[in-house]
């Protein structure tokens, strides 16, 4: 068992796409169940090593009867081979949840004998949890596309969020590099599963509610560097994934080549530093109120600036909009200047109803004035030439490094 857990915990590092946060409320302190799956942004795994983390984030099998060429688990791959019965699965989950080491379950898994009966396997471990256990902790479960929709379904109905990962940014992509997969049937299954959490929220006449169905909602993964994708075109599907299936979140994994002889993609492995710039500029994209083309127009190529965050990357290309009076600029531009979030715009804009703005109440107020001094100005605060200088850029960029020959 220890050693199915090391390699099935390590295999499922890939896997991005777990949080626990959106879920209904649930707990055992009236004595009734296990478990609690309150606290958000759990998304977390048990490592090997014996550290304790809050979510036991593992992979039922890491045999695949796919190939897809991105992947570790691939059949031609020659990695090591491990697989959990599914009381296996259910042992694991409530014996480390009675030691304190997780939270919830993130329960994935590479596709033996066919799409149907993995997923089965995946049902019937949560149902056990459920229905036998009483275990009222996270349970997110990644699905299946090419599984029976009946399968998926029951899903819902026993996890708190499901995936679908759509793999990669485009659909020549996927056939290139996945050719047992279709895009067309990832898409049914995340426009299916949609349709049932909104079916789920419905009343009936008799203001009766039908049975839950992942009150967490859904997300996804893009692999990120395994093909030519730029970021426009990464953070263009993301957007539509967004507003085609009402997504909590998509989540971005940076591939690295796989390190075995069967490797097929001889790629330069991407820095993770592009996908933590994914994931800030997606952040922009949803609750900044910035455009793509306005993002992924900064830097050469359709592809974010990695040295800076791209809000500051916009800034810089665009300092003919700078400074911004913080007594008197709209929300939307507020926005806009580096150093300062939602909540900072907030109290700015709460704050000014009933007095002027100085540069320390920005600094009480919680703004990053180290990014935002040269962008805005404040009631005995101008920064002069500071947003023209030619070397502002540099007071952000990180320093040269020099590199290695050995």
């Amino acid at each position: 068992m220890k050693e199915k857990l090391a390699i099935l915990s390590d295999a499922a590092k890939y896997d991005a796409s777990c949080a626990s946060s959106g879920s209904t409320k649930r707990d055992s302190r009236d004595g009734k169940g296990l478990g609690s799956n309150e606290g958000s942004g759990i998304c977390h795994a048990y490592a090997p090593d014996g550290r304790c983390i809050s979510l036991l984030k593992i992979l039922k099998t890491n045999f695949c009867i796919y190939d897809c060429a991105y992947c570790i688990n691939r059949v031609s791959s020659n990695v090591q081979r491990a697989r959990f019965s599914v009381e296996e699965v259910v042992t694991l989950t409530i014996e480390f949840y009675r030691r304190n080491y997780i939270e919830g379950l993130f329960l994935s898994s590479g596709i033996i004998r066919s799409p149907d009966a993995t997923m089965a396997d995946m049902v019937r471990i949560a149902r056990k949890l459920r229905e036998e256990e009483s275990f009222r902790g996270y349970i997110h479960l990644k699905t299946i596309p090419d599984a029976a929709p009946e399968l998926i379904e029951e899903a819902g109905r026993l996890a708190d969020r499901i995936s679908i990962n759509v793999e990669l940014p485009t659909d020549a992509s996927v056939k290139q590099h996945a050719p047992e997969k279709s895009p067309d049937q990832i898409r049914k299954a995340m426009a299916d599963v949609r349709l049932r959490r909104q079916a789920a929220k419905d009343r009936s006449h008799t203001g009766k509610r039908p049975p839950r169905f992942a009150p967490a909602g859904q997300s996804t993964q893009v692999i990120v560097g395994a093909d030519g994708a730029n970021d426009a075109t990464i953070l263009g599907q993301s957007t539509r994934l967004y507003g085609s299936y009402g997504l909590k979140r998509v989540y971005y994994s940076a591939f690295s080549p796989i390190p075995d002889s069967s490797s097929r993609l001889p790629l330069v492995s991407p820095p993770l530093q592009r996908e933590h710039r994914l994931y800030q500029a997606d952040w922009l994209l949803r609750f900044y109120d910035f455009q793509l083309d306005e993002i992924t127009g900064v830097a050469p190529g359709g592809n974010l600036d990695l040295e800076v965050d791209p809000k500051l990357a916009w800034a810089l290309a665009n300092r003919a909009q700078f400074p911004v009076d913080v007594n008197r600029a709209p929300r939307e531009m507020l926005l806009r200047v580096p150093g300062f979030g939602v909540k900072t715009v907030n109290r700015i804009l709460g704050t000014r109803r009933h007095r002027a703005l100085r540069y320390d109440d920005l600094l009480r107020i919680g703004a990053s004035m180290k990014k935002a001094r040269a962008f805005v100005s404040a009631q005995g605060w101008s920064p002069g030439g500071l947003t023209d200088s030619a070397d502002l850029r540099a007071r952000f960029a990180p320093p040269p490094e020099q590199l290695s020959l050995f």
